[in-house]
C-alpha cells in the first residue's frame, strides 16, 4: 500500500488558474494552499489572457476550456503567440478524445480531466514545478 503523497513546497512558484466556476476555484485554493505557491485567479478567458500576458513571475496556468467571453481554446492561443515556454495544463469535465486533440493544437502541454483529483493535479503540477 502506497503511502500519502508528499506535499511539494511551491513558495518560490506563481500558478494561474483561469476557470469560471467558484466551487472550483475554491477547491483549487484549498488544494494547493500547503504548496505555498502562488495562486491568481481568472473568472474567464480574457482575463486569463490580460493576467498571463501583464504578469512574468507566473510559472504555469491551469486552463478551463468552457467559459464565457472568451474560451480556454482562444485564451492559450493568445498567450502561446506571446508566451511559448509558458505551461498551459488544460481542466476540462470533457475529456473526449477530441477535446484532447483540439486542447494540444491550441497550444496546451498537458491535460487534466474533471473532477480532478488531488493526485493527479500535483502529478501534472510537478512536472511543470518540480517537486
Amino acid at each position: 500500500m502506497q503511502g500519502p503523497q508528499a506535499i511539494p513546497d511551491w513558495s518560490d512558484k506563481t500558478i494561474l488558474i483561469v476557470e469560471d466556476e467558484e466551487i472550483i476555484r475554491y477547491y483549487y485554493d484549498v488544494s494547493l494552499r500547503a504548496t505555498k505557491a502562488n495562486l491568481l485567479f481568472a473568472n474567464n478567458g480574457y482575463e486569463g489572457i490580460e493576467i498571463a500576458l501583464n504578469n512574468d513571475v507566473i510559472d504555469c496556468v491551469l486552463m478551463d476550456i468552457r467559459m464565457p467571453i472568451t474560451d480556454g481554446y482562444e485564451a492559450m492561443k493568445a498567450i502561446r503567440n506571446e508566451k511559448q515556454h509558458l505551461p498551459i495544463i488544460v481542466q476540462t469535465a470533457y475529456a473526449l478524445a477530441h477535446d484532447r486533440k483540439k486542447a494540444l493544437e491550441a497550444g496546451c502541454n498537458d491535460y487534466i480531466a474533471k473532477p480532478v483529483r488531488l493526485d493527479a493535479l500535483f502529478t501534472v503540477l510537478a512536472k511543470y514545478l518540480g517537486d
